[in-house]
């Protein structure tokens, strides 16, 4: 097992990324479905959590771009669960039932789903997970590293701690409990703060909701007192805004170091405007790119050898071939560097008239 990961694995109660296929046995093999014949053009279902994150925004049209460029024929059907597991399911045994060749599954509830991950199997339909891992015999997996997540934001929060970090106290504002992902940063930013920090309060936020991290907030502030709070661990984006809403609810004035994940645009300009100090820039393009060559070779019945170069574990199934890309910190310093170099935003949309004078002061000029 590769030993960067070796804590993340054991929080992850049997996810374990290894070197290759014999270490944890194999996802793949002779029985590995390849799509039902169906006849016509190649059928391939792509199912997200919400229409209203970077799912919806960025990761769809570049999974259904790619498709395209690499299957004319194939013929592709999107749909949202808005957050909820049952719809999910349904959509599931919906697209099993319209016979498509292969399914990109982002799963609202890793273990929920495993029942129609199963369905599928028994059906002969390849399911790739895309950014978290789901339960069952999924045939591919794609995401991002997510240890190296956690200790981005761990390692960015003792930067902006300092000398400090040793007498400072913070919160951790973890994704879901039911998002094996949520343990996997978790363990990541936790291998870096440990014992460099003291941990006030840690919550694990359901369904990474937004005004949950902020009821949550607002708990620890009136626990902990708003002075004695120096640092925020804010898993995601989503979280942080939530979090920093509290906060100034709370008159906390100047706000603490806070993090996140996603590189979201009100983040971005949450971090120009110094609420923010950094989040996780997972670039969309590449993951949604390899999810969608996964599929298309899964749909054509052919194996994943030359795409997936490594392999990971799930409690269920061992040996998954899978895609591990590698995220990328994002401070004010770095934002021209990043996501504006990349092509993800113009400074016009980040620099809105709110925000330009912070955005000058930031260097963010056309």
């Amino acid at each position: 097992m590769n030993a960067r990961l070796r804590g993340a694995a054991v929080v992850l109660a049997g996810l374990c990324m290894v070197a290759g296929p014999a270490a944890c046995g194999e996802a793949g093999g002779a029985h590995e479905p390849t799509g039902p014949a169906s006849g016509g053009a190649l059928k391939i279902g792509v199912l997200i959590p919400d229409s209203t994150s970077r799912f919806h925004y960025f990761d769809k049209p570049l999974i259904e771009k790619k498709i395209h460029q690499l299957c004319g024929e194939c013929t592709v059907e999107t749909v949202s669960a808005q957050h909820d597991v049952a719809t999910q399911q349904q959509q599931m045994d919906a697209m099993i039932t319209k016979q498509v060749n292969v399914l990109i599954l982002d799963a609202t509830d890793s273990k929920s789903l495993r029942a129609p991950v199963e369905n599928a199997r028994r059906a002969g339909i390849p399911v790739v997970a895309y950014d978290r891992l789901v339960e069952g015999p999924v045939s591919g997996y794609v995401s991002f590293d997510g240890a190296k997540v956690g200790r981005l934001q761990g390692e960015a929060l003792l930067r902006a701690l300092g000398d400090k970090a040793h007498s400072s106290q913070i919160v951790m504002m973890n994704g879901a409990s039911t998002d094996p992902n949520s343990a996997w940063f978790k363990a990541g930013a936790l291998s870096v703060l440990q014992g460099k920090v003291r941990i006030g309060k840690a919550y694990n936020t359901a369904g990474w909701r937004p005004e949950v991290a902020n009821a949550n907030m607002s708990g620890a502030i009136a626990a902990l007192g708003a002075e004695n709070i120096d640092g925020v661990y804010s898993a995601n984006d989503g979280l942080a805004s939530g979090i920093i809403s509290a906060l100034k609810a709370a008159k906390v004035d100047p706000l603490p170091p806070i993090t996140g994940q996603d590189a979201e645009l009100t983040a971005i300009q949450r971090i120009v405007a110094g609420e923010q100090y950094m989040t996780v820039l997972k670039p969309f393009k590449p993951e949604a790119d390899a999810a969608a060559t996964m599929a298309v070779a899964l749909a054509r019945g052919e194996k994943l050898d030359d795409i997936a170069k490594q392999r990971f574990n799930s409690p269920t199934t061992h040996g998954i071939p899978a895609v591990l890309l590698t995220p990328v910190p994002v401070t004010v310093q770095h934002i021209k560097d990043t996501v504006i170099k990349d092509g993800m935003y113009t400074i016009d949309q980040i620099c809105t008239p709110k925000y330009a004078s912070a955005c000058a002061k930031a260097g963010l000029t056309r």
